[in-house]
């Protein structure tokens, strides 16, 4: 049973660090790959602030994701490469972050009330694309180089220590 209380830090440097300590102790628990990702789902959806949707797109056959574990709205099932944020994320193979998702073409939305968002590809140990971590927020500008580090450290222990199949 998770008894994490929420975070509270002075800084976001000071969150990520203890929201990795959380994630660390989480996925110590298990190795397969989908239940650390709804765990992480859910926890990083109850930590941080100001966040609509979270989730995950798995890589589904050459050029598509289909959706994974998530917190928020239904979403849409499947995005293929190029389409939306998660797309052009899994298309370019790098992070996205959007300030406002009204004026990025083509925007897909999981829920009327995201304003910005950003997307983190996930890479196995070998450097295939495997999926994207979705996180979409009502603040315009909510997310920064900061969140861009720790989010892209949090999927990289996430492959680590699970069994991806």
């Amino acid at each position: 049973m998770y008894r994490g209380d929420k975070i509270a830090a002075a800084d976001k440097d000071g969150f990520y660090k203890e929201l990795f300590k959380q994630l660390n102790s989480l996925l110590s628990l298990e190795d397969d790959w989908i239940a650390n990702l709804a765990n992480v789902s859910s926890l990083l959806f109850y930590q941080m602030e100001e966040v609509n949707w979270l989730g995950f797109y798995l890589v589904s056959g050459e050029k598509q994701l289909v959706v994974g574990p998530f917190q928020g709205k239904p979403a849409c099932t499947r995005i293929d490469f190029g389409d939306g944020v998660c797309g052009t994320t899994a298309e370019k193979r790098e992070t996205v972050i959007v300030d406002d998702v009204h004026q990025f073409p083509g925007h897909i939305a999981c829920d009327e009330a995201s304003k910005s968002e950003i997307v983190v590809p996930i890479f196995s140990d070998d450097e295939k694309l495997i999926g994207v971590l979705d996180v979409d927020s009502p603040v315009e500008a909510r997310f920064d180089e900061t969140d861009k580090k720790h989010l892209e450290d949090i999927v990289e222990l996430v492959v680590q220590e699970s069994n991806i199949t």
